[in-house]
């Protein structure tokens, strides 16, 4: 916390990476999360609508080609990495990558502009990257593992899949409690790790903003640099942002791709 009322190095830390809390124990809500996810969910919703609703097949505007490529770079994706038949994977794919990335996007805005303007309507904590809360990473990742438990029995069966989780790889009887151990473990790293891959590059990279962030207050030469660092990070971080969105989504397809496959 604050020492003598001034603000110290590591409460300006704790304060920006300290979510807008409502509740208690397991049934903590992220109220900064949420808001800024299902917002931008929405956002995205509306976006693809509009320009699906205004779409020429005449000379298209740049909203309109800017949207049709990104339609056509995550359907080239699913048809190169998905060998199944499945009308959802396509539309999932797309609300994955875009929606991640315009969550992931919020990082470019600097740290201290909404958090400010909420402590000056009485809000004291703003965190305003969802999938820099591991709420939000896991949410996602458990939705696409419900996915991939359904296909998987839908496509395989219940016995089929139960074959899967004992026979595999070890095809004998007396070693299935080693494949079932082998097997699940695999199945449940799924989830884990896509949450836990976008949640620490996220989370890392909004903890660099932060410390940079820092420099400004301190002589101006060292300010100055903070600005070229800031800078040279944020370009960087364009890149990073988007490719944690592809990773993502492109992990998905995968699992999901391998779900549908019948052995």
């Amino acid at each position: 916390m604050a020492a003598n009322g001034e603000l110290t190095p590591q409460y300006y830390i704790e304060h920006h990476l300290t979510n807008l809390k409502v509740g208690e124990g397991f049934w903590t809500w992220h109220i900064d999360s949420l808001l800024f996810s299902v917002g931008l969910g929405v956002l995205f919703l509306w976006l693809f609508y509009s320009v699906a609703k205004k779409a020429t097949t005449g000379v298209p505007g740049k909203l309109q080609c800017f949207v049709e490529m990104i339609v056509e770079f995550v359907d080239s994706s699913v048809k190169e990495s998905f060998h199944g038949k499945n009308a959802l994977i396509a539309p999932l794919a797309l609300t994955v990558f875009v929606w991640i990335f315009l969550m992931n996007l919020m990082d470019l805005i600097p740290v201290d502009y909404l958090p400010e303007l909420a402590m000056a309507m009485g809000v004291p904590y703003l965190k305003i990257v969802p999938s820099t809360d591991l709420n939000i990473t896991f949410s996602l990742a458990l939705g696409v593992f419900v996915l991939i438990v359904y296909y998987s029995i839908k496509v395989k069966g219940i016995g089929g899949f139960t074959k899967e989780l004992t026979l595999q790889p070890f095809n004998h009887w007396a070693m299935i409690p080693v494949n079932f151990i082998l097997e699940t473990v695999t199945l449940i790293a799924k989830p884990i790790s896509l949450a836990l891959r976008l949640f620490g590059n996220m989370y890392a990279g909004e903890l660099i903003f932060i410390l940079i962030a820092l420099m400004y207050s301190a002589n101006y030469a060292i300010a100055a640099l903070g600005v070229t660092l800031h800078l040279g990070w944020a370009i960087f971080h364009i890149l990073v942002i988007t490719l944690q969105a592809f990773i993502f989504m492109m992990l998905t397809i995968v699992y999901l791709s391998l779900a549908h496959e019948d052995h």
